[in-house]
């Protein structure tokens, strides 16, 4: 098929900005209100991990699924599907009265979050194989734009004592409604349908990553949980370490997420001139000193230095892993991908249970120390970032 027009293919990067904005926005959305939800339903960390592990499995669950819709309807339209059954998961989780309803509501939010990330990632990067420029690095800053405005109106949320439910439907219907008026039309364009060749291929359901992509896919793990840990635990580490208010320690996965889009916006211009494998190094370095940061000097202003840091640490490395992916010479994009988001979308999810665990055996400050060891590790994997042309 030939190269879209400019028209359609600037079209199609407003629509995989607009997708990358949304699953961000409300994920970012989910993560402000963790402290109210757990308060609510009155639960400790050992049960709140339970819950976040459920997510995790839900999202598990979906990657191999979405890999396939991918390769047989295309990126796009598999996209926007998964966009309005994300959406709906976060209202579900808002009118959640107990920890049953609450749990459904979690699996189907990880599941529809999951499989959204291997359907956008995979359309972002046919989108930037027509582009002149690398430009994964900037789709994934405006994931991280939209979570940190969705943690914002988590901030305006709880000072006007909004509910979760409310909330969800206010930020989250706003811009959702948004994004999906900007990608309803380039969705359906026959330039992203799907490579007969991938939809009639018969492979195995998931073709996990093997070689030099396993290893890919381990570093993007070690990124990704840090990512998650953020989401999910930043909030109330700096309550319980710190002593900040509710509505302070919400401000505080902010502050990350403006560092992980400030980084993320110079990421590509930062991989041309370095080189993916030391940029990856570089970051690895970033992020673990933030963690020792973070967990050594029990104050606000420092944690949040901390939080900074992190973020710009974690920045650069998922996106060079799904670049990576979606180039892979061996697997379809959508099995590459899906293969990629096990591991690493995996750890998004899968990690902030275990350092739950953690904090319910030790302390919560004990917990990120796990971040700190995998940090170091990005710094030992970062030459599996190379690109093989």
């Amino acid at each position: 098929m030939p190269p879209p027009p400019a028209p359609a293919l600037h079209a199609a990067r407003n629509a995989v900005i607009a997708m990358f904005v949304l699953n961000g926005a409300l994920f970012g959305i989910w993560a402000s209100r963790i402290p109210t939800v757990a308060g609510k339903l009155a639960l400790d960390p050992k049960d709140l991990g339970a819950l976040l592990l459920l997510m995790g499995a839900g999202a598990i669950a979906a990657f191999p699924l979405a890999g396939r819709w991918v390769d047989q309807h295309g990126a796009a339209r598999v996209t926007v599907w998964l966009a309005v059954g994300y959406a709906l998961s976060l209202l579900l989780i808002g009118l959640s009265p107990n920890l049953l309803s609450i749990a459904v509501a979690l699996f189907f939010f990880g599941a529809t979050h999951g499989g959204m990330d291997v359907a956008m990632n995979s359309w972002a990067g046919a989108v930037e194989r027509h582009l002149p420029r690398p430009m994964m690095s900037r789709f994934h800053a405006t994931w991280s734009l939209g979570a940190g405005l969705g943690a914002a109106s988590g901030y305006a949320a709880i000072k006007l004592g909004l509910p979760v439910s409310a909330h969800a439907v206010l930020a989250g219907g706003a811009v959702t409604g948004l994004s999906l008026w900007l990608a309803a039309g380039p969705s359906k364009s026959a330039q992203w349908a799907p490579n007969p060749a991938h939809s009639a291929s018969r492979g195995p359901f998931l073709a996990l990553p093997k070689g030099s992509l396993l290893l890919v896919g381990l570093t993007a793990m070690c990124a990704s949980l840090g990512e998650g840990a953020m989401a999910d635990w930043g909030a109330i580490f700096l309550v319980t370490t710190t002593g900040a208010s509710e509505a302070a320690a919400a401000f505080g996965y902010a502050v990350f997420s403006v560092a992980m889009v400030a980084m993320r916006l110079a990421g590509d211009r930062v991989t041309l001139h370095l080189g993916p494998v030391p940029t990856a190094r570089l970051a690895g370095v970033i992020a673990a000193s933030g963690v020792a940061l973070a967990i050594s000097v029990a104050t606000y202003p420092v944690a949040l230095v901390g939080f900074a840091l992190m973020g710009v640490g974690y920045a650069v490395i998922m996106p060079l892993a799904f670049s990576r992916a979606t180039s892979d010479p061996d697997l379809s994009p959508g099995k590459a991908v899906a293969g990629l988001a096990t591991l690493g979308y995996g750890g998004l999810l899968m990690g902030p249970p275990v350092i739950g665990f953690i904090a319910q055996a030790s302390s919560l400050r004990v917990g990120f120390v796990l971040l700190l060891a995998l940090s170091a590790l990005i710094v030992v994997l970062a030459p599996a970032l190379a690109r093989r042309d």
